[in-house]
Parts: C-alpha cells; sequence; structure tokens
C-alpha cells in the first residue's frame, strides 16, 4: 500500500548522482570490421569525449584519458570523430583542436599544425586524406572564414599549415562535405549572414580537379528554403533533405532533374546546431531509412521506385538520429518514452525490426519510477501550443486526496529545439518525488513543420513566453496541476524564456535559468560568430531594431521582477556569457527578491560534469522545495539571498 505524503516530498530511489551518469552525451556511431564504435561523454572524467569500441570480447575504451573528441567549430562542433577501414580513429582533440590519429594502444599523433589557430568538424575519411570543415581564428578577418579542406592521413601537414588541401570555401559557413562514389564531385551545404541553417541554405555541387573545386552551382535552397544532408544516392545522383514545402522532406537529383520521395507533412530533418548529423541512411538496395517528425519520431523505410512505405515499430521515439548503415544493419540514437537514450542496432531484416541497445538504454531504473509522457496541445494566443506532460509518478508514493501537484514547466533552449517525449532521469528525479513536469514546445520549436517553427520569427520574447504561459495554465485549468505552484526552467534561450515568463507574468511562483539571455544587445555583442546574427530573424537586424532589443530585454523590465528565482552560470561559456546571469542576479538582490546564484568553473554553454549535473539538480530541487512549500528529503537546503 502506498504510503501518503505530500506532493513533492516522496522518497525516491533516483538520485541526482543516478542521473548524472545516466545521461552521458552519445556522439556518433560507426562500423569498423566487425565492432561497433561510439562517441560517448564521461561525466565523472569532466565529461570529456571518449570513444568506444565494442567487439567479440566486449567494451573497451579506444580514446582514454585525457584524450577529448570535441570540435569547437560553430561553438557546437559535430563530426569531431570518425575511424578509417583499418582501425585508426582520427579526432579533433578539445583541449587545442588540433585534429589527431590514434592506432588503438598507440599514442595520438598530430595531424594539423600547433597554434594554428584552425578548428575542424564533419570529418570525412575519403582515400588517404580526412576531409573536413574548417574554421580559422586569428585571421582578423571580422567573420571566422569557414571551407572544406583536405588533410593527409601520414600527418605530413602537422607543421606546416601549406600541406592542407583547401577544397572550397565562398560562404560564411559550410557542411555536409560529401564526395561522390567516383571522386569527381563534391556536394555540400553552403549559408551567409543574417540566415541560421534552419532559415536559408544552398545545395551545392561542382567539379573536382586536384582536389579543388574551382566552380560550383545551386541545386537546390535559396530564399525560405532550408535544404540538408545530401547524400550521393548512385551514379550522379543525390538524395538530400529540404523544406521547400513547408516540411523538411527527402528530394532527390538526377539528370538536372529533381523529384520529391514520399512527401508528407511530417520532418525529416532538423536545425543543425552539430555538424554532420543525420537524418536519413541510404540502404544498399536503393531504399532508404529516414526519421519522420510530427512531434515525436517515427522510423520508416521508404523505396524510392515504388513509392512504398513501412513504418517500423515504435521503440525509439524522441531526438532519433542515424549514423551508420552496414548491409541490413543500421546504427542510430535516440531514446523512448520509457527507454533512456542509447546507441542501438537495428536489423532491418528482422521481421519484428526492434532495434536493441549496443550502448546507454539502461539506467537500472524499475520502469514503475519513470513517467509516461502524454502528449497536449492548448490554445494559446497565437496558434496550438504542443507540449509533453509528466505526471508525479511513484509506487510507493501518493498524495493525500485533494491536493494538486506542483509542476515545473520546461522551456527548452535554441529556440529551435524540441521536447521530444523522451524518457529522462533528469524528468524523473522530479516526477518520482512527486513534482510534475511539462515539457512545452512553444512557437519556433522544430518537429511541427516550417509555419510553426516561423511563429516565432521577428516574435523572440512574446511568442515563446507566452506559449510557455499558456501551456501551464492550461494544465492548472484542467484540473492537473497546482496553480498556484507552477515553477518554469529553461536553459540558454530556455532561460530566456524563463525570464521573459517572469516579468510579464505572475502564473509561475518559481524561476530556474540556467544561462540564460538576459540583454538582447549584450548577446548580439558577445555571443560567438555563428549566432551572431541569429537574433536578426529571432527579433530584428541592428541599429534598426535596437529600441525593440531593449523593449524586449527582460533587463528592460525590473520592476516585473517579482518571483524567486535560482540562477546557474558555467563560467566558460562563450555563447551567453556569465555578464547575462550577473546582471540578472544584481537586479534581484537590488529589489530584494529571494534568489541564489550558483557558477562552475571548467563548465560551458551546457553542463557536462557529474558534479555540476549532481549540484543543479539537488539544487533546483531543494528551491523548489524552499518556494513551493513542501520538504525535500535527502539534500541540502539552499541559501537563499
Amino acid at each position: 500500500m502506498p504510503t501518503t505524503l505530500p506532493y513533492g516530498s516522496w522518497p525516491s530511489p533516483i538520485t541526482a548522482a543516478q542521473a548524472a551518469a545516466a545521461a552521458p552525451r552519445l556522439d556518433g556511431a560507426r562500423f569498423v570490421g566487425d565492432d561497433v564504435w561510439w562517441g560517448q561523454s564521461v561525466p565523472e572524467e569532466g565529461g570529456r569525449t571518449a570513444v568506444m569500441r565494442r567487439g567479440a570480447d566486449g567494451d573497451e575504451t579506444v580514446l582514454p584519458a585525457p584524450w577529448d573528441a570535441r570540435s569547437r567549430v560553430h561553438e557546437y562542433g559535430g563530426g569531431a570523430w570518425t575511424v578509417t577501414d583499418d582501425g585508426r580513429l582520427v579526432f579533433a582533440e578539445k583541449s587545442d583542436q588540433r585534429l589527431r590519429i590514434l592506432v588503438p594502444g598507440a599514442e595520438p599523433e598530430p595531424l594539423t599544425p600547433a597554434d594554428a589557430g584552425m578548428r575542424f568538424a564533419d570529418l570525412q575519411i575519403v582515400g588517404d586524406e580526412v576531409w573536413a570543415v574548417r574554421e580559422t581564428h586569428g585571421t582578423g578577418a571580422a567573420v571566422p572564414p569557414r571551407d572544406i579542406v583536405r588533410i593527409p592521413l601520414d600527418g605530413s601537414a602537422s607543421g606546416d599549415a601549406r600541406a592542407l588541401g583547401r577544397v572550397v570555401g565562398g560562404s560564411d559557413f559550410v557542411a555536409y562535405p560529401r564526395v561522390s562514389p567516383d571522386g569527381t564531385r563534391l556536394a555540400w551545404i553552403a549559408w551567409d549572414h543574417p540566415n541560421m541553417p534552419w532559415d536559408e541554405t544552398r545545395l551545392r555541387v561542382g567539379d573536382l580537379r586536384g582536389g579543388e573545386v574551382r566552380s560550383w552551382r545551386d541545386l537546390a535552397g535559396g530564399p525560405g528554403e532550408s535544404v540538408l544532408q545530401p547524400e550521393w544516392t548512385g551514379p550522379g545522383a543525390l538524395t538530400f533533405v529540404s523544406d521547400r514545402t513547408g516540411w523538411w522532406n527527402l528530394y532527390r537529383w538526377a539528370d538536372d532533374e529533381t523529384s520529391a520521395l514520399a512527401p508528407a507533412e511530417a520532418e525529416t530533418g532538423g536545425p543543425l546546431w552539430n555538424l554532420g548529423v543525420r537524418w536519413f541512411l541510404p540502404l544498399a538496395d536503393g531504399r532508404i531509412l529516414a526519421v519522420r517528425t510530427d512531434g515525436g519520431d517515427t522510423l520508416v523505410v521508404l523505396d524510392p521506385v515504388s513509392g512504398a512505405i513501412r513504418q517500423l515499430p515504435a521503440v525509439v521515439t524522441s531526438r532519433v538520429l542515424l549514423d551508420d548503415v552496414r548491409g541490413s544493419r543500421v546504427l542510430l540514437r535516440g531514446a523512448g518514452a520509457q527507454t533512456f537514450g542509447a546507441v542501438w542496432m537495428l536489423d532491418l531484416d528482422d521481421p519484428e525490426g526492434r532495434p536493441h541497445p549496443v550502448a546507454g538504454g539502461d539506467a537500472g531504473v524499475d520502469a514503475a519510477w519513470l513517467a509516461v509522457p502524454r502528449a497536449v496541445t492548448v490554445d494559446g494566443p497565437h496558434g496550438p501550443v504542443h507540449a509533453y506532460a509528466y505526471p508525479p509518478t511513484s509506487p510507493e508514493a501518493q498524495a493525500p486526496d485533494g491536493e494538486l501537484a506542483p509542476y515545473l514547466v520546461l522551456a527548452h533552449g535554441g529556440p529551435t529545439a524540441s521536447a521530444s517525449g523522451g524518457a529522462s532521469l533528469d524528468v524523473a528525479y522530479f516526477t518520482s518525488r512527486g513534482i510534475g513536469v511539462l515539457d512545452v514546445d512553444y512557437g519556433g520549436s522544430t518537429g511541427y513543420g516550417r509555419a510553426y517553427r516561423d511563429r516565432l520569427r521577428g516574435q523572440w520574447g512574446i511568442v515563446d513566453r507566452d506559449d510557455v504561459i499558456a501551456a501551464a495554465a492550461g494544465l492548472a485549468d484542467q484540473g492537473l496541476a497546482d496553480g498556484a505552484r507552477l515553477a518554469i526552467k529553461g536553459g540558454s534561450a530556455g532561460g530566456w524564456t524563463v525570464l521573459c515568463a517572469l516579468t510579464a507574468s505572475d502564473r509561475f511562483a518559481a524561476g530556474i535559468s540556467r544561462y540564460g539571455v538576459a540583454d538582447l544587445r549584450a548577446l548580439a555583442a558577445d555571443t560567438h560568430d555563428f549566432e551572431a546574427r541569429y537574433v536578426d530573424g529571432l527579433v530584428g537586424p541592428l541599429p534598426e531594431a535596437e529600441a525593440v532589443y531593449i523593449e524586449r530585454s527582460p533587463l528592460s523590465h525590473l520592476d516585473g521582477f517579482t518571483t524567486p528565482m535560482l540562477l546557474e552560470q558555467g563560467l566558460d561559456d562563450a555563447v551567453v556569457p556569465p555578464s547575462q546571469s550577473e546582471a540578472v542576479r544584481d537586479a534581484l538582490a537590488a529589489k530584494g527578491i529571494a534568489s541564489a546564484y550558483l557558477t562552475f568553473e571548467g563548465e560551458g554553454h551546457g553542463f557536462r560534469r557529474s558534479e555540476t549535473i549532481v549540484r543543479t539538480l539537488e539544487a533546483e530541487y531543494a528551491f523548489l522545495g524552499a518556494v513551493l512549500g513542501f520538504a525535500t528529503p535527502g539534500v541540502d537546503p539552499i541559501a537563499l539571498d
């Protein structure tokens, strides 16, 4: 018989340390011979990214400490490691951004020069070279030059930057270098400021002569069209993603003709925050395995010839990305509603078509402690608002009759990210203690088509703010949440939404902001180049829209700060510098509002270290208990200024 206890005070076996250990960042996977290799962060080792290998004898660390396979191109990296057919690891080392090559069991050897100000990502092995997106700093240019380069695998360029072969540039940003099977052409994606890659990109193809592209033509893209992930799928044929119809769908270009492949009002594609991500894989028999997203994710197999579509069992349904294919076997990443994020292997010849975990997926937690997310839609002032509700869930505790649950409303970052509805120990940490979680896909989120994404254009700080307030109010109006005990939490762009909501509404009783944007003009002045013009589309260009920047910024509405807040900030954050959180801290202190400010040495934009994850989760729980009025057994109380 469950014990009756107030919401928020339920005992739970899920610890913050478990949540930290169960939430590694998975960074790609590859078939290498008979083995599977994958990248995985190690929270207890400072959050470094190791490369692991699973073979007949079990799991083995290929890239040991202190090496860290992490690229800083665009500050978010992506495609920071790859493997040759004979098992040599090529990776970008976080500390100095040099490319290195490692024969397992030996020490890594450099492939690129020291102190050259170069960063590399989106690595591809082409013959005896690695091709990569290069970003060069320290040149004096206002925009760090980016191009596609060839790096010899024999180390001959390790001491001389002139030995690096420049393939092509010609735009502010480049991605997805793809050499044709016969080696005569290169396909890639290009875009320029002020666009972000989900706004407008171009698919380019050029002839390769001596390893260089001297001219090219645009095959797709341009104003109002985002093109992603070109893949050669036959002699002279390219398959790619485009949202020209309002949905990211698959297209094929061949014989100078472009045709749609199984169009649908669902997305095969997403925001290109990290380079090298893939939403579809060409199969050896001509079919295509693809992710389709309409809120949640599904896997489908498309036959471009017959038009047949087969949907696979819905096991992995959240944040699904595809990594590699070998015959009928596929490696992918993602989570399910009650299945934690993992690298999965899927055999398409298996009649059941169910993936099996290679790494991750099992956090050692009984499913009885995990809330089952429910997709909800509420009416908002700008249209429908999508969200996932995770109710308080415990096999051992229940609330007194008539008590309504406190809820923590989540505003994701990006803002072009998505909630996705996957299992998360970060969420279960709260729900198992009797605190519901509502994860909101406010207007601007991906996964619902371009019109939903574009709802935020020019309206950042208004639509997202109104949508999270509407979602929270809808839950309370349905009698599912205590309207007097609603809290809101978000990081980065989600932190901005938290601050905007708290200065404009009294709907929330508490707020948690992780490295949140507080001053738009400071963001535009301080942030890195990849996002330097992002706010042009979200708010407006400077200097023309300066008055709007001032009016929208939470720091312009200090009289609106009346809600207790917890602020969390990495001191090495190059995307949203600590000065933003410090300004909020000072404004709260000036008004005498209860608050706490936690800072973390060695953390950037997104927390990776085990000790940081533990500290923040426990602090957030203690903070919610202190403000919303329930006991928080097992954690130290938090000191509020």
